[in-house]
């Protein structure tokens, strides 16, 4: 894969694979006649996984300015838990059963999906990284240690995370979208 087209250095999906992306721009998406309820489901998922990381990152900061309460090795340990499960789970869905389906629909952006597929195995790396993070804090918890350096530390991997996190997503959602849109593709 072209560098320049990494997770960690691209800034949107390059122009080559944006043909149905332009066509179909997101103001217009939910509107659509093809859009549909398992489409909408799938966006919402990808709304919750940012919603959970940006949970993550607020409560570790509130953590860190001492503003956190007894909750928060509890709450890290359950949240990071199923954030890490469902992302896991969906992205081998993804690979598994939405993307065959979807990349033969359009050649044009069929290369998307070799991106998209390098994302999640770049992805699974930072998620190794996160729960590693994560433990470090709430064995330091669980001893009665001082946090606030593998506190520091999360709260830098969860803000690198989420950027990572959103350029895929909304990458993705930018080639799946637009296919529905398209083609008319029922997602199940």
């Amino acid at each position: 894969m072209d560098e320049k087209l990494s997770l960690d250095l691209r800034s949107g999906l390059p122009a080559h694979l944006r043909v149905l992306a332009d066509k179909y721009p997101r103001e217009m998406w939910r509107g659509h006649t093809n859009f549909n309820q398992l489409t909408a489901f799938w966006l919402d998922r990808h709304l919750m996984f940012r919603k959970v990381l940006d949970k993550l990152i607020t409560e570790t900061q509130a953590h860190l300015d001492d503003r956190a309460g007894p909750r928060y090795g509890p709450e890290l340990s359950r949240y990071t838990g199923f954030f890490l499960q469902e992302l896991h789970g969906h992205h081998g869905i993804e690979d598994a059963h939405y993307f065959p389906q979807f990349k033969p629909l359009d050649a044009r952006v069929s290369g998307a999906f070799d991106l998209l597929d390098h994302d999640h195995h770049a992805l699974d790396a930072h998620l190794h990284d996160l729960a590693q993070d994560t433990n470090a804090v709430l064995r330091a918890l669980q001893a009665g240690q001082g946090t606030h350096d593998a506190a520091g530390a999360l709260l830098a991997r969860h803000e690198a995370f989420r950027h990572f996190l959103d350029r895929h997503l909304t990458d993705e959602e930018e080639v799946i979208v637009p296919l529905v849109l398209e083609y008319g593709a029922d997602m199940a």
